[in-house]
């Protein structure tokens, strides 16, 4: 049995650290990318608060697919270049926005989400796939959890 959840009062960059450690824990030496991205959108949804989706999409033949995620129920794919993941993955840059509503073109897979983050995770430097965060809050998501988000990205290219 796993139980990485950080202690409630734990400040956001030590919660970060042992979101990225528990990710290292779980994928190292695993070599099946999707079982990798699974169990680290389990992660993020157990790590971080007041979140309605977690997960990822893939970049499979120049467009994002939907892969492992926790959450409802999601747009399957997404051009590159459209909506929050896909500026995030044809830019090769992350994303961190406040307002979902106020964003060009996002796409609405849920209409309870009002910000989101998303960070492409790059390997050999292509994306390969983006790390999508959203939250029912705007505003949700900050500078530390750009970092946070992406030191994750660069752990787990590798192995997705």
């Amino acid at each position: 049995m796993f139980d990485f959840r950080p202690a409630p009062d734990c400040p956001k960059p030590e919660a970060y650290r042992q979101l990225v450690d528990a990710a290292d824990a779980l994928t190292s030496g695993e070599p099946d990318p999707v079982a990798n991205m699974a169990n680290v959108a389990a992660l993020l949804w157990d790590f971080l608060p007041d979140l309605n989706w977690a997960g990822f999409y893939r970049m499979i033949e120049g467009e994002l697919v939907l892969g492992p995620f926790m959450g409802r129920p999601a747009c399957i794919r997404i051009p590159l270049g459209k909506g929050v993941c896909g500026v995030a993955a044809g830019d090769a840059a992350t994303q961190l926005v406040e307002d979902v509503h106020a964003f060009p073109g996002h796409i609405a897979c849920d209409s309870e989400t009002n910000s989101e983050l998303v960070v492409p995770v790059i390997r050999g430097g292509d994306v390969v796939a983006v790390i999508d965060l959203d939250s029912p809050l705007k505003a949700r998501f900050d500078e530390e959890d750009r970092e946070g988000i992406e030191a994750l990205a660069a752990l787990i290219a590798e192995r997705i």
